[in-house]
């Protein structure tokens, strides 16, 4: 929101996007320095959690340095303070246009304010048609974002290359830090994208690469389910167990009171056996051969995967869903709610699509783990998949196009119904607030209704 506030119009949406991209580029070297600390067991962790004091302290900063909006300064009648933050801001001292224009549109706000009285900002927000309308724009953007799964997988990227088949905690870690770049350097791909094709295409775009990207995730898990090695051994010590009826790895793995114990060959799996764990401490089987933290003989316990020849696919699915996603899905949820509200509700709007975000977030992120264990990893992801369509059939109907517009020229872009303009109008668009000071005037000339000569100037 500050940034949007402070942004020329032209530059507003890659400078609202630079802040996801810096995000993204914090996920990538917190996942550096979990794979640097991956390998201590004992402590690690402590120093993962801990150092993430360091950056806040940094941010924190460098808030004490920041200067409050132009447009709020004015709002609150530091008119000259604002004058200067603005001349600050765009570097010269001719900003006059710039200004009266922010000055001219705090004044209709406080008129307006006038005339609502005290009643809460939400409230107004929800009374008022052409603002519900934005709200609801931005509070599905942000739901959207996180059904489609987004958090789940940057959470949970070491756990789902885990379960794709790859067997070391720290490979999976290091790996999960090649994602995060992933996701890093194609968030700069939106960067680059947003003035130039607009936020409405990349954002649809993006949204439909993660459809097929989840879908390829659910096929992928899939094939590794219909391919798991069988259970070869019934060890004596499991008889009595409900892991001795398995047959096949994916079904031991599946019960959440069993493991898989193997000898890895190169090219196949021999010696497997179904073995009873602890949910509270999987790490080892409870009995048998692999009831030891340092297992003998080459044996390999899966706690948490079967071993596959599709282990490959769910890693490239990922990579493919980043790709897609992290463009526009990513940080265009942030830049257009940073544009859509008018000056009086952009905080409120702000505040309300954010919650949102994080309500929905905890929801998918508590519950993916609950999800893979209930409808399979192959039906959790089509279950993303799922919601992620709908959600672009919304996004399709609802989304307007902001590029090139100034923060007062969006507001009209809702002050219709839906169902009586068309969203894919570029800049050009002439839905747009007119500001009566740039009207051009033609002196024209003709008869009056008497049949006389008559002038009179008209708006061109």
């Amino acid at each position: 929101m500050y940034l949007a506030e402070c942004s020329p119009s032209y530059a507003r949406g890659s400078l609202v996007s630079t802040n996801i991209a810096m995000v993204a580029f914090g996920q990538f070297m917190a996942n550096v320095v979990d794979g640097i600390f991956g390998g201590d067991s004992k402590n690690g962790w402590r120093y993962m959690l801990g150092l993430g004091a360091l950056p806040a302290g940094v941010q924190f900063l460098g808030f004490l340095f920041m200067p409050e909006s132009p447009r709020w300064l004015v709002s609150v009648g530091k008119e000259e303070k604002a004058r200067r933050v603005l001349q600050s801001m765009r570097g010269a001292l001719d900003i006059e246009e710039e200004y009266e224009h922010i000055k001219e549109t705090c004044r209709e706000l406080q008129l307006e304010e006038e005339a609502r009285g005290k009643t809460p900002i939400i409230i107004q927000m929800l009374q008022i048609p052409s603002v519900r309308r934005s709200l609801l724009v931005g509070c599905s953007l942000q739901v959207i974002q996180q059904v489609a799964g987004i958090n789940t997988v940057m959470y949970y990227s070491a756990t789902i290359i885990r379960m794709s088949g790859v067997k070391s905690d720290e490979a999976a870690i290091w790996l999960s830090a090649v994602t995060a770049a992933v996701n890093f350097l194609f968030t700069l791909v939106g960067l680059y994208l947003v003035e130039r094709i607009g936020r409405r295409p990349l954002t649809l775009a993006s949204l439909m690469g993660a459809i097929v990207s989840l879908a390829w995730l659910a096929v992928g898990f899939h094939l590794s389910a219909l391919n798991t090695p069988p259970i070869d051994v019934i060890e004596p010590v499991a008889q009595t167990s409900n892991c001795a009826r398995y047959r096949t790895c994916n079904a031991c793995r599946q019960d959440l009171e069993c493991g898989y114990c193997y000898v890895d060959m190169p090219e196949y799996v021999i010696n497997s056996s179904c073995l009873p764990t602890s949910y509270d401490n999987p790490w080892t089987s409870t009995e048998g051969r692999c009831n030891a933290s340092t297992l003998p003989g080459g044996l390999t316990w899966a706690y948490d995967y079967c071993p596959t020849p599709y282990s490959w696919m769910p890693m490239v699915g990922l990579v493919l869903y980043l790709i897609s996603f992290a463009p526009g899905m990513g940080p265009m949820p942030w830049t257009i709610n940073s544009e859509i509200y008018p000056l009086w509700a952009r905080s409120t709007g702000n505040a309300a699509s954010t919650f949102m975000n994080w309500t929905f977030n905890l929801a998918v992120s508590m519950s993916f783990i609950s999800l893979t264990e209930t409808l399979t990893r192959y039906g959790t992801f089509w279950l993303y998949a799922c919601l992620a369509f709908a959600g672009a059939i919304l996004l399709a109907l609802i989304l307007p196009e902001t590029k090139g517009r100034t923060l007062e020229e969006v507001e009209g872009l809702f002050a219709r119904s839906w169902f009586t303009r068309s969203w894919f109008a570029g800049s050009s668009d002439p839905i747009q607030t007119i500001n009566p000071q740039t009207i051009q005037y033609v002196h024209i000339r003709g008869l009056n209704r008497d049949g006389r000569e008559s002038e009179l100037d008209s708006p061109e």
